[in-house]
């Protein structure tokens, strides 16, 4: 019997061994410091950081500017770099353990990592190979310098890693979670994963709207001459898609201010001497849903498809899930491919799905355009590459040029069919045959009324009467945006009001706080003041006094827009949503109100701050106005906005080649250093709805200059 038992134990700290063996998280890849320090020294550039520390970098090649640039955000906000790394590469849940484990397997199953590897050396200019090589030794070179100030993980960082920070997450801007979502509706475990995509991806709050503002008013409109642009993105405030600021110099020609996603070599929107751009999210039709036939339910191998069996292109996707400590869960899934797209097997069925972008990895091709480019043909060129499948731009330069696209790389698919739904993927018919050009997609360029707007609403709105894309030029399978927004209206009324604009109305408008009379908000609380219930005559009243305007000492406001969010969401002006139930809303939001405040009506600034450290500061303005303010749920204390305006540049050029810049960030530079007095320094400026204005030479920069250091080199 003690030999049996002895021999129990035994096997039973075998299998233990074996079992931690199996669960032992692999050691990270090597990581040579002194490789890592020899290949700086291929570089050099200059830091520079001005009064509110903004880096500015200069070098006498772009590939020096791009290396200092990683150096610099680096310092600024090397956590967030790294979670995008480790997240472009589909490995975040082997530190972040389940909520990570669907992304992963999504960034997986795009395969965008196969893409680049076998286009890198094919799809990618010389010097676009180059930039986005020096961008990742700058980020070697921040973690080599000190032992142990990066984690291992995520080490080294390599130039693949930047492309595909690129191509893993632009079919989130247009919705492509949306499908994935339709696709595994009933199987409510898969569905909440799948509907948590977005934030998994994108690290937004939960039902945050991507939208943003963008503004170009040429000389026959501005009062004095001038073009002016108004780029005015709305982002969370902190996380991989936050704005971080930058002036990036060459001598190579490529000079531009702007905002920066973490882990990105360029910039996305800004400015520069001759031209700039702004961005905003536009949603249109850019996923297809295949029904497929297969041979076998439970392990298909086949599918139907031109009237015969086709065999599914099968990858291996491994990954692993943090459990504790130093272990992790090792799971490999089967990945199907067909000639529509990735595949996926749900309870409903196997569907495949087409998706604009896919195995394209030339986004970092076409940044690098953009931001190289002296005048509007050559920016126009760059975005004819269509390598951002989605986003409308909006454009202005010192020649006067204005211009509104709504960029989408629409499909070209058969026009009969409700697209939709799915669609029978056997039918050849059915598959996408290429991407149209960008002339197929609405635009304006130079209006007679001599501006463009756009504030996520449709581009049959984007400009003056007469100068508006018509509806009948684009078939409804492209999908083009047909919704307005509360934006949308102010911004119309705001710049399609006034024939001559002023610098100081220009840049007015912009911090609009008002709801329009015929928003989705107005009326709401119209409603909700007509017809109160008994119990909410008090509620009734105070919204029956709303003027519709989001002030800091506004006391219906908190009411209005917590109902209002309440009961239709963060996009408060979407029209296709179902009509919810009002009155509900109101009660539990007043009764919020009370438990939180004591009362249903404490002003706007009281029940919503802006929050960083110790700085807790009010703001004008809401949800869906020009003046953007999204706020969240933040413990006992006031909401705390999450998102909304953000970084904000505005751009005036006075025809006699002179630019003047000024731009504003909610937080600081130093995104997540709060011992640095640039964590927050900005904040108090924002809340203001005041400028800062960079120094845009040298001289004047040094003069103001808080740090001023070169690294790489010899």
């Amino acid at each position: 019997m003690l030999k049996i038992l002895r021999f129990g134990a035994l096997a039973l700290l075998v299998l233990l061994a074996g079992a931690a063996l199996y669960l032992k998280t692999p050691g990270p890849a090597p990581f040579d410091r002194e490789e890592a320090l020899a290949e700086a020294r291929a570089y050099e550039a200059r830091i520079t950081r001005d009064a509110w520390g903004v880096p500015h970098i200069y070098g006498a090649r772009d590939a020096d500017v791009a290396f200092g640039l990683a150096y610099a955000h680096a310092e600024d906000d090397w956590e967030t770099i790294e979670e995008v790394i480790l997240f472009s590469r589909g490995v975040l849940a082997q530190r972040d353990g389940e909520n990570a484990a669907v992304t992963d397997y999504l960034i997986r199953a795009m395969g965008s990592a196969e893409a680049i590897a076998e286009k890198y050396e094919t799809d990618l200019a010389p010097e676009t190979r180059a930039l986005a090589e020096a961008y990742a030794a700058g980020l070697n070179f921040y973690c080599a310098e000190e032992a142990g100030r990066c984690a291992r993980d995520a080490l080294p960082a390599t130039a693949q890693d930047v492309v595909a920070g690129f191509a893993s997450r632009q079919p989130f801007f247009y919705g492509l979670d949306d499908q994935l979502k339709a696709i595994f509706q009933g199987d409510v475990e898969i569905e909440k994963r799948a509907g948590t995509a977005r934030e998994a991806f994108l690290k937004v709050p939960k039902e945050f709207e991507l939208g943003s503002n963008a503004v170009a008013v040429a000389p026959v409109r501005s009062a004095d001459g001038h073009t002016r642009l108004m780029v005015n993105s709305h982002q969370p405030y902190e996380g991989p898609v936050a704005w971080y600021e930058a002036r990036v110099k060459s001598d190579e020609g490529w000079d531009m201010i702007g905002g920066i996603f973490p882990g990105a070599p360029l910039i996305l929107h800004g400015a520069g001497p001759d031209l700039g751009w702004a961005f905003t999210v536009n949603k249109p039709d850019l996923v297809d849903v295949y029904a497929l036939e297969v041979d076998n339910a439970k392990k298909p191998e086949k599918y139907r498809f031109d009237g015969g069996w086709r065999d599914f292109e099968v990858r291996e996707i491994k990954f692993r899930v943090h459990l504790f400590g130093p272990f992790s869960l090792p799971v490999t899934r089967r990945a199907l491919y067909s000639v529509h797209g990735p595949v996926f097997e749900t309870e409903k069925g196997v569907f495949a799905v087409s998706y604009a972008g896919r195995d394209d990895i030339r986004a970092i091709e076409q940044y690098y355009r953009m931001n190289k480019a002296e005048d509007y043909a050559e920016w126009r060129a760059a975005m004819e590459m269509l390598a951002l499948p989605s986003l409308n731009a909006v454009y202005a330069d010192g020649d006067g040029v204005i211009a509104y696209y709504y960029n989408a790389a629409i499909p070209v698919r058969a026009a009969g069919p409700d697209w939709s739904r799915a669609q029978d993927g056997a039918d050849p018919g059915l598959l996408w045959q290429g991407t149209r050009s960008l002339n197929d997609a609405p635009q304006v360029v130079m209006p007679r009324s001599g501006y463009v707007v756009n504030a996520n609403h449709t581009p049959f709105q984007s400009s003056g009467p007469g100068d508006n894309p018509d509806t009948e030029d684009f078939p409804d399978h492209y999908g083009v945006d047909t919704r307005t927004t509360n934006r949308g209206i102010r911004i119309q009324a705001l710049y399609g009001g006034d024939a001559s604009i002023t610098g100081e109305e220009f840049v007015a408008y912009k911090m609009d706080h008002l709801y329009a009379p015929d928003s989705r908000v107005m009326e709401l609380v119209k409603e909700l003041a007509r017809t109160p219930a008994e119990d909410l005559q008090e509620e009734a009243a105070l919204l029956a006094a709303w003027n519709g305007a989001v002030t800091t000492d506004n006391r219906s406001a908190p009411l209005a827009i917590l109902t209002a969010q309440a009961a239709r969401g963060y996009l408060l002006n979407d029209e296709g949503a179902e009509t919810p139930d009002y009155q509900a809303a109101l009660r539990e939001v007043s009764a919020e109100l009370k438990e939180k405040f004591g009362r249903i009506d404490p002003t706007w600034g009281e029940a919503v701050r802006l929050k960083r450290g110790d700085v807790s500061l009010p703001l004008d303005g809401g949800p869906d106005t020009l003046r953007a303010v999204y706020p969240q749920e933040d413990g006992e204390g006031p909401l705390k906005s999450v998102g909304g305006d953000t970084y904000i540049l505005y751009a005036d050029w006075s025809g006699a080649g002179d630019v003047e810049i000024r731009t504003i960030h909610q937080f600081g530079a130093a995104t997540s250093r709060p011992a640095s007095p640039h964590f927050n320094d900005q904040a108090p400026v924002f809340a203001a709805e005041e400028w800062k204005s960079p120094p845009m030479d040298l001289q004047t920069l040094l003069a103001e200059a808080t740090q001023d250091y070169t690294v790489g080199g010899e």
